[in-house]
């Protein structure tokens, strides 16, 4: 293991190193702050207390810093990992800058959300221990969000293979792990829980509604639909939810309507487009499936068993000796036979 540890750490100081400015700034403020953690109570501080973030205490910084505090090494790991997957896989796509509004978005959105929920939580029980008791902290907002994300750029890739999970499957899975986790208790709280199914619908509410794009806003398409979230049984029953629900948002004008755009200019037959359908995603997806084929061409070429080259060569003179013979037998037999006597000798 000791042998492995500094190929490990070359590998991600190379990765590090080819991020972006915010990846690495928020990686560092994620140490830091893990490292002050050893000598201040940081998630009190700086995690969200849902009885201190609503007046009279009103502390609403923890907004902010909610998600960039960790109390364990391995929540560092996560914490630093899902930003540099995002560097990786989803800033080429956004930008920079896009990233960090992302970033700010699920995070203020899933702490205030969580904390709502908690002060609800209290007025139906009663119980102080929602409000004070509960910090609200970690990387789990922010890995809702990015599944989300993931789900909607590269959905159709292959985690695992054996069961084959694909990636548009990884935000239900994941919040299934955390609530069985919650309920055999090796989860203390349920703030990662609530933290992460906030951060995964402020996630796509943002991807869906209000993103910007070169052509429009947000992502209207069929496989980023709330219902695709579901597993097939259930996807015709949410769908109808999740419609009736948009359609009371139009009308308070907290979401906007889908709006399809004809070009009855085109050459051939009316288009439609959808508002967030960006040509370089249509090209990315593309090029995905261009790779699969191809690694599925090559499972099958190798699977398959060829001649070798001796074996075609031996096969050629096999025929060459055979058209050599003759087809008819000779019609002069006598002529097959020759026999050399000796002269006379004559004296």
């Amino acid at each position: 293991m000791n042998r492995y540890l500094p190929v490990a750490r070359q590998h991600f100081l190379a990765a590090l190193a080819s991020t972006s400015v915010v990846v690495k700034t928020i990686s560092a403020v994620v140490v830091l702050l893990y490292m002050l953690s050893w000598a201040v109570d940081t998630p009190y501080a700086l995690g969200v207390t849902p009885g201190y973030l609503f007046p009279p205490n009103f502390w609403v910084w923890t907004l902010v810093t909610h998600g960039v505090v960790e109390q364990h090494v391995w929540g560092v790991a996560a914490n630093v990992g899902t930003v540099m997957a995002c560097g990786r896989l989803l800033e080429p796509l956004w930008g920079a800058l896009e990233l960090l509004i992302f970033f700010a978005v699920v995070n203020v959105s899933a702490g205030l959300l969580a904390g709502l929920s908690y002060l609800l939580t209290y007025v139906a029980t009663f119980d102080l221990d929602f409000l004070f008791a509960v910090r609200v902290h970690g990387v789990a907002g922010f890995l809702g969000g990015v599944l989300v994300a993931l789900k909607q750029t590269m959905g159709d890739t292959t985690v695992l293979r054996v069961p084959q999970v694909r990636l548009k499957a990884a935000p239900a899975l994941v919040l299934l792990l955390l609530a069985l986790l919650r309920l055999s208790g090796l989860l203390d709280s349920s703030a990662p829980l609530a933290a992460y199914s906030y951060g995964a619908l402020s996630g796509w509410v943002y991807l869906r509604f209000y993103q910007r794009h070169s052509r429009g806003r947000g992502d209207m398409s069929d496989h980023f639909a709330f219902a695709s979230f579901f597993p097939e049984a259930l996807q015709p029953a949410v769908g109808l939810l999740a419609g009736l629900i948009h359609s009371a948002l139009v009308k308070i004008k907290v979401c906007r309507k889908m709006v399809k755009r004809y070009d009855v200019g085109a050459p051939s037959s009316i288009t439609i487009s959808l508002p967030g359908t960006d040509p370089q995603d249509a090209e990315r997806r593309r090029q995905l499936a261009l790779k699969a084929l191809n690694e599925r061409l090559k499972r099958v070429e190798d699977q398959s068993a060829w001649p070798s080259m001796d074996d075609e060569e031996d096969d050629d003179e096999d025929e060459v000796r055979t058209s050599t013979l003759p087809l008819l037998p000779a019609q002069h037999p006598e002529s097959s036979i020759i026999s050399f006597e000796d002269a006379p000798s004559t004296s």
